[in-house]
């Protein structure tokens, strides 16, 4: 892949430029847009090697897809479709907790978590696949089924998507669980601010179930660094409790405790072969869209 200073689009792909922009359709086609025109190939993450059916070729369809040999006997152009082209449901497990509004100095993850997620159900919505969306925080909160015409509502959904209470996964993806019984691609986007094993307890269901699982945690870039420099109260989003602090005699072992939750949640999905990227809320987008590209490769690899 390129890097984000060669990528043509790459002056929209920083998040604090991103806000700025009011629509976020607009804002995920500049991201997505950009970020395909500086890869190699186009990002087919949908495919399979299941052929279904052919369809008549229509302006900005990959000219590779054109069966040739079709082509050949009729003098028309005609697409391989894919079973997963047709049969494809993604959906965005949003989380609205509390904590998700922190904001350090650039964007409240939240807002961040909102790029990521219109910029998938753009690439979702350009390969035709269907897009919903779950929000929730304790509880399920709202739900868009995957549909091939949801996606302004997924966009709606995340405009004006909010994080106002306490979080918990456990119960709501135990009830989503009910939802996903179809097999799909599940786009799980948290901070995940309960106990590496609480995680994966809560996300088993959905796994079981027999979905292609992905995973962003969101984290601003105080929670990772803990960059402070002078005493003061610091206070839990979820609880509200205030707990003071002297940085210098905090930080180092607060490094080492969120390095070791990163790397218990890292080993956790990959024992259970499930994507998990960390994304920083100083980082522009072209990560994150890189990294999922790559989960649906190797995903495919496995099927």
């Amino acid at each position: 892949m390129q890097t984000s200073q060669t990528m043509p689009g790459a002056r929209f792909v920083d998040p604090k430029i991103l806000s700025r922009i009011s629509s976020l359709e607009l804002m995920a086609r500049t991201v997505v847009e950009g970020f395909i025109n500086g890869l190699h190939r186009a990002p087919y993450f949908g495919a399979s090697i299941d052929f279904a059916e052919h369809r008549g070729y229509v302006a900005g369809d990959d000219i590779r897809r054109v069966d040739w040999r079709l082509f050949a006997r009729t003098d028309r152009f005609y697409v391989k479709q894919y079973e997963a082209d047709t049969n494809t449901n993604l959906s965005i497990l949003f989380d609205v907790s509390k904590s998700m509004s922190f904001s350090s100095r650039g964007i409240p993850k939240i807002e961040y978590a909102s790029f990521v997620a219109a910029c998938l159900g753009y690439l979702a919505q350009r390969q035709r696949d269907r897009v919903g969306i779950v929000t929730f925080d304790s509880d399920i909160v709202t739900h868009v089924p995957s549909s091939a015409k949801h996606f302004n509502v997924v966009l709606h959904t995340l405009d004006r998507a909010k994080a106002e209470r306490p979080g918990n996964l456990t119960a709501p993806l135990n009830k989503m669980a009910e939802h996903f019984k179809r097999r799909g691609i599940l786009v799980l986007i948290s901070d995940f601010y309960e106990e590496p094993d609480a995680v994966l307890e809560a996300i088993k269901p959905l796994k079981f179930l027999g979905n292609d699982l992905i995973v962003f945690h969101v984290l601003d870039p105080a929670e990772i660094e803990f960059g402070y420099d002078d005493a003061s109260s610091f206070e839990d989003l979820e609880s509200g409790d205030q707990i003071p602090v002297v940085p210098q005699s905090l930080a180092q072992e607060y490094r080492q405790l969120i390095r070791a939750h990163i790397d218990a949640l890292t080993a956790k999905f990959s024992e259970h072969r499930i994507d998990y990227t960390l994304l920083n809320t100083a980082e522009p987008l072209d990560r994150a869209l890189f990294s999922y590209l790559s989960s649906r490769e190797r995903l495919m690899r496995v099927r």
